[in-house]
């Protein structure tokens, strides 16, 4: 979700960010909706980072270990961050984000897991870990978990939390979908909860065909997000039901503002879109869920192919 405070480069409104305090989080103003033409490039949309060349894209040196993963790969990638959202790069934000999120139980995920074999000698990626919920719980089931995710305020505080508990299995990378390296064994399973939607559905393809080429064969993606089971014709009825019954509170959740942006500005599927994507990623559907027709759980075993 993107607060008023802050501007992004979607949909025809251009954002420029302001980098300050060594670049380890951004703030920015709104600017005026961009008309038809190209949206200006020269400020828009990249955040340069401490040892990064000003200006330049697609030469930063890919690395197998914690710390920064590949953050940008060709010219013609999209900035994950950009997409993720500035919000996420907001220490105020991060520190407030597990109450807004509702502190979800990764209990039932890890049964998946497990349900598919995965025990304590296991790899598993956790793609947009934010501040650990799953991250956490995981490592101390598996034998090693990678938590991955754009934004330094997500993983300084899921690293404060590692930290504090005492899991040497697990290592906090900063990439994304389309930026992250897996290194080493083939991984036995890949969580993602709410991030896919962060990405337009073209690079959901691409997000999703990298995830099944790091997985092992018969291993386990579990898939969380904000998905569409509904026709067009079903929109406006289910996005009306959805915002009454949001939060009043912002802190205590989200609100039906949030929810309202989410809409117009991120990138939730229909789920008869998503589910050819995953096919065609090689990664075949043996569970599927939804709660109100917005909020599926996918589980998938990738193929040999």
């Amino acid at each position: 979700m993107v607060p008023a405070s802050w501007v992004a480069e979607r949909r025809g409104q251009r954002l420029v960010f302001q980098v300050r305090d060594g670049g380890k989080y951004a703030s920015g103003h709104r600017l005026a909706s961009v008309g038809q033409g190209q949206p200006e490039r020269s400020a828009v949309g990249r955040i340069e980072l401490p040892g990064e060349a000003p200006g330049r894209t697609g030469h930063r040196k890919h690395s197998c270990g914690p710390g920064d993963n590949g953050l940008v790969a060709q010219s013609w990638m999209i900035d994950e961050l950009a997409h993720a959202g500035p919000e996420h790069l907001d220490p105020a934000f991060v520190a407030g984000y597990d109450r807004k999120q509702g502190y979800p139980d990764p209990v039932a995920d890890l049964a998946v897991f497990e349900a598919h074999g995965l025990d304590a000698a296991s790899v598993v990626v956790d793609i947009g870990a934010g501040t650990g919920q799953f991250a956490i719980a995981a490592a101390r089931r598996f034998g090693h978990v990678t938590a991955v995710d754009m934004s330094p305020a997500m993983l300084a505080a899921l690293r404060k939390r590692s930290a504090s508990a005492g899991l040497a299995n697990l290592d906090c990378v900063r990439a994304g979908f389309l930026s992250y390296q897996h290194c080493g064994p083939p991984a036995d399973g890949v969580y993602t909860r709410h991030a896919l939607h962060q990405l337009p559905d073209f690079w959901k393809a691409l997000a999703l065909d990298r995830i099944a080429r790091m997985l092992r064969p018969g291993g386990v993606l579990r898939l969380r997000d904000l998905i569409f089971d509904f026709g067009p014709d079903e929109a406006a009825a289910v996005f009306t039901g959805w915002l009454d019954h949001a939060a009043a509170d912002p802190a205590a959740g989200y609100t039906s503002e949030d929810y309202a942006e989410h809409i117009r500005t991120e990138f939730s599927t229909f789920r008869w879109l998503l589910e050819p994507m995953l096919a065609t990623a090689g990664l075949e559907i043996v569970a599927a869920d939804f709660d109100g027709r917005l909020y599926g759980a996918y589980t998938c075993v990738k193929t040999t192919r």
